[in-house]
């Protein structure tokens, strides 16, 4: 310690206080608050921000993601299959995350099968989104060709692709499903929620760039769709198909049906159209090969209508299967209209008018019937109805009411003009004949067991009527070319002129055949039109009776139906 001497008196050196009381106290309370700041923080985002935090987070990095059901399977009525799901991979990307670097984007697009510039144009179209289509439903090969350049924002998503191992051949029938596997038409529609499923769902973890790094567990499992089994047989199905497409093709004509029916359950065996498409490939799609025009189109039958018209003439009991018609001179006036046959026949029992499709001899009996007589026969038999099948679009046809109906009207209606029919309503009516007088409704899926028939024809002319059927594909008319050697066959021809807008056509025409096989124990019902021949033949039995005559004949043959009757090469 230093002392100084000043004026005879010493004075010591000052010394600094201890840091005292206030200052201290102070730094404490600074201190102590920024602890119980830094503590009710901590509270708050651990106890009460902690579910809002958690959700902020896991909206970042946890997903809830769909897992595709598979699709339900379409088989024919021996388990082969018609329509299957196979697993694709639909490739997409984030265009904000997609990298500026040039070589890149030149070889994810050459992968694409894009040229540089038209991905450059569809990246900036995208700018301002996250999420682009790069290629859809690739298979899972070719998808991890372009995922292996490992370019940034790209990303694979499962799907299912629907493919029709038979092709054209039954395409209308079953329809198709569009990108997303959705039904769009026929059977894959109006069944689109048994075949569909439901998808199910997974928790997963993913990065910010979308790509997976744990999953947390499964919260749905996917269901399946179910399999449906159609009454198709497909090895039918293909010879029909095949034996129409001739047939359409050697005379020249606009198209053609082709329905084929078992006569004990009503299950349609082959249905085939033309024209077709590929569903497969859709690339230049001819819209008229979408339609099912055995369901959903309809035309005036013609002559084909004689045998069920004759089935009301009968029970009626104005004749008997014994009866005589005089059918001279060859044609008639009614209501200041002439209806003619080809030529004069005289004298024609009812085979023979059947056999020589006689308009002159089906008008006359019809005449002699009450004026609703073969109306209220045509509605028994299901014409002007629903078919029932369940198919999206079947037409209900048409069959006006008698209301205050002309003589020439109800003449007509019995040579079948004046109403209009689907070729399935035609099969299903011809069943009748076949099953005893009880008409079998059409079904397109496999039944476990033959329905109950809809009684619409006394048995007793139902079996007439298949004797005088018989008749009608004999060696000298003009349904013989629909025999089949081995088995008895019978049916009825049809030659109709179309109608349009300015009334019927002079030169264009539909040719028909239906018919029954074997006759001694009726297994199948087909139906066979063919639309507009145009190389010079057009009669029912030149055109469709062959085709009737072909697809039976291998349909019997492969159903195991054992022939009941020899025919002599004539």
């Amino acid at each position: 310690m230093r002392s100084e001497r000043r004026g005879g008196m010493s004075r010591q050196a000052p010394v600094a206080p201890p840091l005292g009381g206030g200052r201290f106290l102070f730094i404490l309370i600074i201190v102590g608050l920024a602890s119980i700041t830094l503590m009710g923080r901590i509270t708050l985002l651990q106890v009460i921000d902690r579910p809002f935090l958690q959700s902020q987070g896991d909206a970042r990095t946890l997903r809830h993601e769909a897992i595709p059901a598979h699709r339900g399977m379409i088989t024919d009525r021996n388990g082969e299959p018609l329509a299957i799901s196979t697993p694709v991979v639909t490739l997409w990307a984030n265009p904000q995350e997609l990298p500026t670097d040039g070589i890149q984007l030149f070889m994810l697009a050459q992968a694409l099968g894009m040229t540089p510039d038209d991905f450059a144009a569809r990246i900036e179209r995208y700018s301002g989104r996250e999420f682009m289509y790069l290629r859809r439903q690739m298979t899972p090969e070719a998808a991890q060709r372009i995922l292996d350049l490992r370019t940034p924002g790209v990303y694979p998503q499962r799907e299912y692709k629907r493919y029709y191992p038979a092709g054209e051949v039954a395409a209308q029938l079953l329809g198709v499903t569009n990108v997303d596997d959705v039904g769009q038409e026929g059977l894959e529609l109006s069944y689109q929620p048994y075949l569909a499923g439901h998808p199910g769902q997974r928790r997963v973890i993913k990065d910010r760039r979308g790509r997976l790094v744990r999953e947390l567990g499964i919260m749905r499992d996917a269901q399946p769709g179910g399999d449906l089994v159609l009454s198709i047989d497909q090895r039918i199905q293909y010879m029909a198909y095949r034996e129409l497409r001739a047939a359409v093709a050697e005379n020249e004509a606009d198209g053609g049906v082709l329905v084929m029916m078992d006569a004990r359950t009503g299950e349609v065996l082959a249905m085939a159209n033309l024209p077709s498409y590929n569903p497969n490939n859709r690339t230049g799609l001819d819209p008229r090969g979408l339609r099912n025009q055995a369901l959903v189109d309809v035309f005036e039958p013609g002559s084909v209508m004689k045998p069920l018209a004759m089935a009301a003439i009968l029970e009626s009991g104005i004749v008997n299967r014994d009866a005589v018609v005089d059918t001279s001179p060859g044609w008639m006036r009614i209501d200041q209209f002439t209806i003619r046959d080809i030529r004069n026949y005289g004298q024609l029992d009812l085979p023979g008018i059947l056999e020589k499709s006689s308009n002159i001899g089906m008008s006359r009996l019809a005449l002699q019937l009450s004026d609703t007589a073969i109306w209220e026969k045509y509605n028994q038999l299901g014409f002007g109805q629903s078919p029932g099948t369940g198919f999206p679009g079947e037409s209900t046809g048409s069959l006006p009411a008698p209301v205050r109906w002309s003589r020439s009207e109800r003449a007509a209606l019995s040579y079948g003009y004046g109403l209009s029919v689907s070729a399935i309503q035609l099969a299903s009516a011809y069943t009748a004949l076949a099953n005893n007088g009880e008409r079998l409704p059409p079904s397109l899926l496999r039944l476990p067991q033959a329905p109950a028939g809809i009684p619409a024809i006394s048995p007793s002319v139902a079996n007439d009527l298949l004797d005088i059927l018989e008749t009608s594909v004999g060696p000298t008319s003009g349904g013989r070319r629909a025999r089949v050697e081995g088995y008895r066959v019978g049916g009825k021809t049809g030659t109709v002129r179309k109608s349009g807008q300015g009334g019927y056509a002079t030169d264009a025409y539909r040719s028909v055949f239906a018919g029954i096989a074997p006759i001694s124990d009726p297994r199948i019902v087909t139906v066979v039109m063919i639309d507009h021949p145009k190389a010079g033949q057009f009669y029912g039995g030149a055109v469709a009776a062959p085709v009737f005559s072909s697809v039976t004949g291998n349909a019997l043959r492969l159903l195991d139906v054992p022939p009941d009757h020899e025919v002599d090469d004539e």
